[in-house]
């Protein structure tokens, strides 16, 4: 059952967006290249552990043309790493460096360049989740939902690691990258949100193609949803309400019917999905003990 929260879940959640604004501490490793591009860059902290600990991976927002790894919320860092569970953050490329499937490819990327350096820095490769809001929290569930897509005969060792996340916990996140479906399942409105266009790199009527429709399935982390996928938090900023009649391009694009559509198929599935949202009642939450504990409670002992 969908548990309906109060108004300070909704000042919590655009806070946690946003990033922190505490200044975070110096990573164990700054800036590793996991890729070729200036943005294929990553920092990893990880708690003091003599065996091998899982592994939380941040992916920032920005509508897929703007952010970076710096808005990891500083009090989010803090708990996983008292809870003995290393992060790291990343950048990528950005919809005018790379359009749709770039942004995906480079989180993917990142997934496999630290199962690659697992060993060395003491990172356990079966228990590695992601989290991360709006934009992020898309190319987190894009990650999750694919079918693993190592390459075991690629002559890059990095190719050859498995994608696969075995958690994830997320905020504001879009589950379909669809504009019908968004129209449908949300509004028309969120459908036109300016940031769809570029992050295809298909403009006006090039979204009424064959070619655009199938970009829209394949960008969509719902269109790629099995039985074997990971566990799902989801956390929205708005509650579940119609938008208004003068609704503005891209009003609702963090709207919780993203989640509850998931969650609609997740449930058929046998597989947990969690959808929390503000509402007229229910107690204020601390968005990074939460999604601590999700973290905690499907990472830990793998």
């Amino acid at each position: 059952m969908r548990r309906m929260l109060s108004v300070a879940l909704l000042l919590a959640c655009l806070a946690w967006a946003q990033g922190g604004k505490e200044a975070l501490p110096p990573p164990d490793f700054a800036d590793a290249a996991y890729g070729p591009h200036e943005r294929n860059v990553l920092d990893l902290w990880r708690p003091p552990s003599p065996h091998p600990t899982p592994l939380v991976i941040y992916i920032h927002g920005g509508g897929f043309r703007a952010g970076d790894k710096r808005t990891l919320p500083a009090a989010l860092l803090q708990r996983l790493l008292e809870a003995g569970i290393s992060v790291a953050a990343i950048n990528y490329r950005f919809s005018q460096h790379a359009p749709y499937p770039g942004p995906m490819e480079d989180g993917a990327r990142a997934v496999q360049y630290l199962r690659w350096r697992a060993r060395e820095w003491n990172l356990n490769p079966k228990a590695f989740g992601a989290t991360g809001a709006s934009a992020g929290a898309g190319i987190s569930l894009w990650i999750a939902f694919r079918d693993d897509m190592a390459e075991p005969q690629s002559p890059d060792p990095v190719r050859r690691q498995s994608t696969r996340l075995q958690a994830v916990a997320v905020a504001g996140a879009q589950t379909t990258y669809d504009p019908r479906e968004i129209a449908r399942i949300v509004g028309e409105a969120a459908a036109r949100h300016p940031a769809l266009e570029p992050f295809y790199g298909l403009y006006g009527e090039q979204l009424k193609t064959e070619k655009a429709y199938r970009m829209f399935a394949e960008a969509s982390p719902i269109t790629h949803l099995t039985r074997d996928d990971p566990p799902v938090l989801l956390l929205y900023f708005e509650p579940d309400k119609p938008l208004p009649p003068d609704a503005k391009p891209g009003d609702g694009i963090h709207h919780p019917r993203f989640g509850l559509y998931l969650k609609e198929r997740m449930d058929k599935l046998g597989i947990e999905c969690v959808v929390r949202y503000p509402g007229d009642s229910g107690p204020p939450v601390d968005l990074a003990k939460e999604i601590t504990e999700f973290f905690r409670k499907h990472l830990t002992d793998r």
